[in-house]
């Protein structure tokens, strides 16, 4: 997102030390600055007071506050300017996904995957969505584990029966600010989807395709362990925008976790970075962090494939609670330390997808022996 000078209502001898210093002001997470990231769109003068507008490619609205403040100490060094007046936008771009259409409505499509169950992916995926929403993203989360469906429980809509107005296309459930959709809506509570891969693979695709999703910035798919045929149908047939995967420290995890990347690297869509759930314990009594799964192991293994490090969660007994009562953790507890890891985690991810509209896509050479 590039601002036009045509924006820019200030005299030459201003205009200068303005852009400089919005340049030097480096965002943390697209690790530009302002001015080279795109992100000014409106410079004006009137009365020393100086009218800034950005508008940025990520959700980040929980950091607007501290931003204008940062930037009105910096700019108040000019004699020009006693007062700045700033407007924050967020804008995410549509992301063309090779040769496959964008679906309506939804500009880009984030894929949360991991190489084996059991390491908190179906969480790490709701509260990264409600995240995502929270820092002003329009936001939807498709569940794509066909057998095993779990996203409506963990929103709190398990009774939510999709109807259809005009025969073809069906409705998605809202909960907690997102749109949701998934096949728990359509099976009973106690009825499961004994289907061959190209079966699940057909419905998710239908289920994708056939639903009235909502105007979406970020559509999050809840991808199922594994990288079998409903893996391969996203990643071809999808226009995914890039893939975070989830892992726990232990070898067995990290070693699945590889097999996900390496598909998405063969498919040609980019690894926004690692997610490490369950990353430590601490102790509820006396404080002390423990790592009951290993330790550094994300930390290692991002390094290895050269892709960013989005986060480290903790191990702790209400998050879960959270998802098992329909209320995730970012919604109970927005305030509280693990939802402040899920929203810099979405603003990381968010960034990500916006670097890689600018730069090529990481090349993880991943060898049979590693």
């Amino acid at each position: 997102m590039s601002a036009s000078s045509q924006n820019y209502h200030l005299s030459d001898d201003l205009l200068g030390p303005v852009l400089a210093i919005l340049d030097a002001y480096q965002d943390p997470y697209l690790h530009q600055g302002l001015v080279t990231a795109g992100c000014v769109t409106k410079l004006a003068i009137e009365d020393k007071r100086l009218q800034l507008g950005l508008c940025y490619p990520y959700p980040c609205q929980s950091q607007y506050r501290d931003t204008v403040m940062a930037l009105t100490h910096k700019l108040a060094v000019l004699d020009a300017i006693d007062e700045v007046e700033c407007e924050i936008d967020f804008q995410a771009k549509t992301i063309v996904s090779g040769a496959v259409a964008p679906l309506p409505n939804v500009k880009q499509v984030i894929a949360v995957a991991s190489g084996k169950g059991g390491v908190g992916k179906s969480t790490t995926t709701v509260n990264l969505a409600l995240a995502l929403a929270a820092e002003g993203a329009k936001v939807g989360i498709l569940d794509a584990d066909i057998y095993g469906p779990s996203i409506p429980i963990m929103l709190g809509v398990p009774d939510f029966n999709p109807v259809s107005p005009d025969g073809k296309m069906m409705t998605a459930a809202s909960a907690h600010g997102i749109a949701a959709q998934s096949i728990g809506f359509m099976l009973g509570g106690d009825e499961a989807a004994v289907w061959r891969g190209p079966m699940a693979a057909g419905a998710l695709t239908q289920l994708l395709n056939e639903t009235l999703w909502p105007e979406l910035d970020y559509l999050v798919i809840d991808m199922p362990p594994g990288t079998g045929d409903i893996q391969l149908t996203l990643s071809q047939k999808v226009p995914v925008s890039g893939a975070v995967i989830v892992t726990t420290p232990q070898d067995i995890a990290l070693a699945d976790a590889k097999k996900g990347i390496s598909m998405f690297q063969k498919v040609n869509i980019p690894v926004l970075g690692i997610v490490e759930n369950m990353s430590f314990h601490l102790c509820s009594e006396c404080g002390h962090k423990e790592f009951p799964f290993g330790q550094d192991g994300g930390v290692k293994m991002a390094e290895r494939y050269q892709v960013p490090l989005l986060g480290q969660l903790p191990l702790k007994l209400n998050i879960r609670e959270d998802v098992d009562q329909g209320v995730p953790t970012v919604v109970a507890d927005p305030e509280g330390p693990v939802s402040q890891l899920y929203l810099a985690i979405a603003r990381k991810v968010g960034a990500q997808l916006a670097l890689t509209q600018t730069q090529d896509v990481v090349s993880i050479s991943i060898s049979d022996d590693e």
